[in-house]
């Protein structure tokens, strides 16, 4: 064989995995095709008018919106104040570069090659580099991530996805003391808070079991102290958004997050509710939680020869799925209401997005013929089918949808927002859809010109015969600063929360901006001065090596 052989030979091995990665993940995307559209799940608009908004507000100039000025019908809410950044960053920069029908597409099958690539990280430190491929293609089109890609549309969740290979990578580093081991840990979990809070919250409660896990089987206490400089520094990096995220929630209707079906108590597996169609679904996840348990219980019981070679790893991985399982049953409610923030995580069921990274492994290690790991594939590919036919169909948008969506943004209609970011006394339902970007209010006369309607900045002048006041297509918010005539005023609030500007007869020149309030300056400045620390931590770390 000559040498270009052998090098064609070697290139093809070595992009072997990824290979397999990405057409396993265009595989998912298959009935996209046939449907002539994407499939409309629980939170498909939300994700997409996002995209739009971002994409918007960059034309505009603005690099890192905070206020949706379309959401609500055009009154806006500030939802990306509160939604991390990275899943709408890269929604919107797709949106950028491939046409609008595409970008979604686009957007699940990075997820999801994402989810393998890392899966594959961690398995190929575990098993031979066949078994980590099938590992790795395994967790990318696993059961719960079809359901997020068919019937959720939860596209921040899905690329939290990738994030937890890496966590289990991070900690079985930082178990075997490798250098840099805990910048790793951090900055897994910085991630994790800047992609999705759900996840987020699942992966603070992972790393913590763990690390304690880690440290009792290996006794090495100082593990402890890293784990505890991991979090605090992967919070500070992630600063600049949590700070204002967690300052700002008293200005929001965020208890809507937990309210309405969207709580841990009406989430448990084979929960009842008075929602039949939430029920429908409730069943459909559960049939799925239960199919991906029996295999993960299965994978472990057969992984004999792991358990014997890698003692500690079995422990970390088999602790982990214990818990996973165990806390999407009623039986664990109470854990729910003491622990602290886990009730963000709304769904119990979501610890299905864990439960499938251990299932991958463990399924890998524990069977290895090939005929009974393509059996056991069908089988979760038949619980998914079957849900499909006979539990639940996914809808679907078209062309059509999509470009209405557009058409909603170009006409400045809006579309419908979210309960949790709307802005505390504002009510969507008794608001003029219709109304002009400034009216005047009441029996006051005059003109009003408008120079200057973007998302964070607005600039109009009024002629006022008499006193009275101008009503913004805005919903206030402590953010927004009012000048008249270059003085600040405190604008006054409508009973439906629309913002109203007094003004005095004659000639004003009004500018309302949404500044940069102080939780969002100290949540930079605890961002930077992490980000130096991680330098310093950097540079130390080479010279000793």
């Amino acid at each position: 064989m000559g040498r270009s052989e052998i090098t064609n030979s070697a290139g093809w091995r070595g992009g072997m995995p990824w290979f397999a990665i990405a057409a396993a993940a265009f595989a998912v995307e298959i009935p996209f095709l046939f449907h002539h559209g994407l499939p409309s799940g629980h939170d498909v608009e939300f994700h997409l008018y996002s995209w739009l908004e971002v994409l918007g507000q960059w034309k505009q100039g603005v690099v890192y919106p905070r206020w949706a000025a379309m959401a609500q019908f055009g009154y806006g809410e500030p939802r990306f104040i509160f939604y991390p950044p990275v899943s709408w960053t890269l929604g919107a920069g797709l949106s950028a570069v491939l046409p609008w029908v595409l970008a979604p597409a686009a957007y699940i099958w990075l997820a999801l090659m994402a989810a393998g690539s890392t899966m594959y990280l961690l398995a190929r430190r575990l098993m031979s580099r066949t078994d980590a491929i099938f590992a790795a293609v395994l967790y990318a089109v696993n059961p719960y991530h079809l359901v997020i890609v068919y019937w959720r549309s939860a596209l921040a969740e899905l690329l939290a996805g990738c994030l937890l290979p890496l966590l289990v990578l991070s900690v079985l580093r930082a178990w075997e003391g490798q250098r840099h081991a805990t910048l790793g840990m951090a900055t897994v979990l910085a991630a994790g808070w800047l992609v999705n809070v759900p996840a987020a919250v699942m992966m603070q409660y992972s790393f913590g079991l763990m690390i304690v896990v880690a440290v009792w089987v290996g006794r090495a206490p100082k593990l402890l102290f890293r784990a505890a400089l991991a979090v605090a520094v992967g919070a500070g990096l992630a600063a600049f958004y949590l700070v204002p995220a967690a300052s700002e929630q008293k200005w929001v209707d965020i208890q809507e997050l937990t309210t309405g079906g969207y709580g841990p108590q009406d989430n448990f597996l084979f929960a009842r509710t008075s929602d039949a169609e939430h029920d429908e679904f409730g069943r459909l996840v559960s049939v799925v939680a239960c199919a991906e348990i029996g295999v993960t219980l299965a994978g472990l019981v057969l992984a004999g020869a792991f358990r014997r070679k890698r003692h500690g790893e079995w422990w970390i991985v088999g602790v982990w799925m214990a818990a996973a399982s165990l806390l999407m049953w009623r039986g664990s409610a109470w854990i729910w209401e003491v622990a602290p923030q886990m009730r963000f995580m709304q769904f119990p069921w979501r610890w299905l997005l864990a439960l499938g990274a251990g299932m991958a492994l463990l399924v890998a290690v524990g069977m290895k013929r090939w005929s009974v790991r393509a059996a056991v594939c069908m089988a979760m590919l038949g619980v998914v089918v079957f849900a499909w036919q006979k539990m639940q169909s996914p809808w679907w948008d078209g062309p059509k949808d999509l470009q209405e969506m557009q058409d909603n943004m170009e006409s400045r209609a809006g579309y419908e927002g979210s309960d949790e970011y709307r802005p505390s006394g504002a009510d969507a339902e008794a608001v003029d859809k219709g109304a002009r970007k400034a009216t005047m209010e009441g029996a006051a006369r005059g003109e009003i010109r408008v120079q200057r309607w973007e998302a964070e900045e607005r600039e109009f002048t009024v002629d006022m015969r008499q006193d009275g006041g101008v009503a913004l297509k805005l919903f206030a918010y402590p953010a927004w600063r009012v000048e008249v005539n270059g003085r600040v005023v405190v604008p006054e609030t409508k009973a439906n929360g629309q913002m109203l500007v007094p003004l005095e007869a004659g000639m004003s020149r009004v500018s309302v901006r949404l500044e940069k309030t102080r939780d969002r300056k100290l949540g930079g400045w605890i961002s930077f001065g992490s980000m130096l620390l991680v330098g310093v931590m950097l540079v130390r770390g080479w010279k000793r090596g």
